[in-house]
């Protein structure tokens, strides 16, 4: 009954919004500063976006500037399952470049997220992302999706750049899909995969969370798993294309994420109110697009979320050794041609340092050189593949990781 208490609320609130929506476009104009409509359309603009939405954003990368060049930007989709696509941002005209797949989470959120990640990837490369599909739209009759089907899905990509390009791709998994990712890689080098990627950039990621655990790792081992099973998933109503598949919603999960501090974004919404009507446009529409984004929710299969917190949170099946691909053991030793690069951020309280850096001792076959970690001082978990730093100082590090594996 979740879900359909969560509709029933968001269809009865849709006219309030829209008016809202309506009367902040309708009092705006540039001669009401400083009196009662300016305050009135900026209150009204701020109850409009006070809502979640169910479609994925635009990417909005229409242009790239590489080295002295500009290039237009297509986006095209290169290969499809039921549960997620691979985009590919597509330059005209641009010269060879070495073809990174960009990993997204499926955590709530859509792989818009990564809009910047990928947008500071395509200066030096040819860039394609895992572009993960709302669950509720799903129909039933493609069956689950699970941890299994998301390693499948990333083999799959993969290959499918490789008999696109003619190499292998470069994998840049960020924060959620650290762990799938390592598992599809000790995968394909055990089958001696020829897709199987050149170099492995995890970012920020879960990858042994017995390290210094954070609150979301302690909320995750404070229940059982059937705890999360019996009250965090939920049926997708009508009218859904998914009506009847068991999700874990979106909404739950950004609601726990607002949880961790609810102050920022309360002060968020009120600097937003004030910037409209101190007619700063620029500072107000940087929190319009950040919450446009952060607003936008995913909702995630059920057989994905019980398994990714049991096997990941719970259970720490990957740096144990003993996380199951398809009745077969993942064997990280496997892994010998892939250069490994692992980046944490020193403030990440949601995935804390040492947790990806793990990733470096689950892999004694790399040679040393192949290895390279790196912790970002001042940056939290966003900071990581987004922002100042991000551009600066950490996508240097993994460009040069990738273009001196090349091969």
């Amino acid at each position: 009954m979740l879900y359909q208490a969560y509709q029933l609320q968001s269809d009865l609130t849709s006219p309030v919004r829209l008016l809202a929506q309506w009367a902040a476009s309708a009092l705006w104009t540039d001669t009401s500063a400083g009196t009662w409509l300016r305050r009135c359309a900026a209150g009204s603009d701020v109850l409009s976006r006070l809502r979640l939405t169910h479609t994925r954003p635009e990417y909005d990368i229409e242009q790239i500037t590489s080295g002295p060049d500009t290039f237009v930007v297509e986006e095209h989709t290169t290969a499809v399952s039921p549960f997620g696509s691979l985009l590919h941002f597509r330059k005209l005209g641009a010269p060879p470049q070495p073809a990174v797949m960009l990993i997204a989470p499926l955590s709530g959120h859509f792989a818009t997220l990564l809009r910047e990640t990928a947008r500071t990837l395509l200066q030096d490369h040819d860039v394609y992302i895992t572009d993960w599909h709302n669950a509720r739209d799903v129909p039933l009759r493609h069956g689950a999706c699970g941890l299994d089907d998301y390693i499948d899905n990333l083999m799959m990509f993969s290959e499918s750049i490789t008999a696109a390009t003619g190499q292998r791709a470069h994998w840049v998994a960020v924060c959620q899909p650290c762990v799938a990712a390592l598992a599809a890689t000790a995968l394909m080098a055990e089958d001696d995969h020829h897709a199987q990627p050149q170099s492995l950039t995890l970012m920020a990621g879960p990858v042994d969370c017995r390290v210094n655990p954070t609150e979301v790792n302690k909320l995750a081992v404070s229940k059982p798993i059937e705890w999360f099973e019996q009250n965090l998933l939920s049926t997708v109503p009508l009218p859904h294309a998914g009506f009847m598949r068991k999700v874990y919603p979106g909404f739950l999960q950004l609601s726990a994420f607002i949880s961790m501090n609810p102050e920022r974004h309360k002060q968020s919404f009120k600097d937003l109110y004030r910037h409209l009507v101190d007619g700063e446009m620029d500072k107000a529409e940087g929190i319009r697009q950040f919450y446009e984004e952060y607003l936008a929710v995913n909702d995630l299969p059920a057989e994905f979320y019980l398994e990714t917190v049991e096997k990941v949170f719970q259970t720490y099946d990957l740096p144990r050794g003993v996380l199951q691909y398809r009745n077969r053991t993942v064997n990280t030793r496997a892994i010998r041609r892939t250069a490994l690069l692992t980046v944490e951020g020193e403030r990440d309280d949601i995935c804390a340092v040492g947790q990806t850096v793990a990733a470096q001792d689950l892999c004694p076959s790399i040679r040393p050189y192949l290895k390279t970690h790196h912790v970002q001082t001042g940056v939290g978990h966003y900071g990581v593949f987004s922002g100042r730093r991000w551009n600066q100082q950490i996508y240097p590090r993994v460009r040069d990781v990738i273009h001196a594996s090349m091969g």
